[in-house]
């Protein structure tokens, strides 16, 4: 199996500071960026209305993964991603086709 040509970065509203932290903390092999304004995370509707754990409608980030060409355009988003922990490999397959 090939090695996908992709780049992955993360982005939330954290600091660079935890961001750095959390990257040590799990040994992550990418980048996160900090999105302070939430500006980013808007424009690929990460940020918005959603349910907390206690069923509640609150304002806050949309857990997704957005898929971008060469060319800069969106080829395939994904949100809100329900299962984080079997989206990597969903992510994986879509690549390999």
């Amino acid at each position: 199996m090939s090695k996908p040509n992709t780049v992955v970065v993360g982005v939330s509203r954290d600091s660079i500071d935890s961001h750095n932290q959390f990257i040590a903390k799990f040994n992550l092999p990418f980048v996160l960026l900090s999105d302070p304004q939430v500006e980013t995370m808007k424009a690929y509707g990460a940020w918005g209305p959603r349910q907390n754990a206690q069923g509640e409608t609150v304002e806050g980030p949309i857990r997704s993964t957005a898929l971008i060409g060469p060319d800069g355009t969106v080829k395939k988003h994904w949100i809100p991603v329900a299962n984080a922990e079997a989206h990597p490999a969903e992510v994986l397959e879509y690549l390999q086709k």
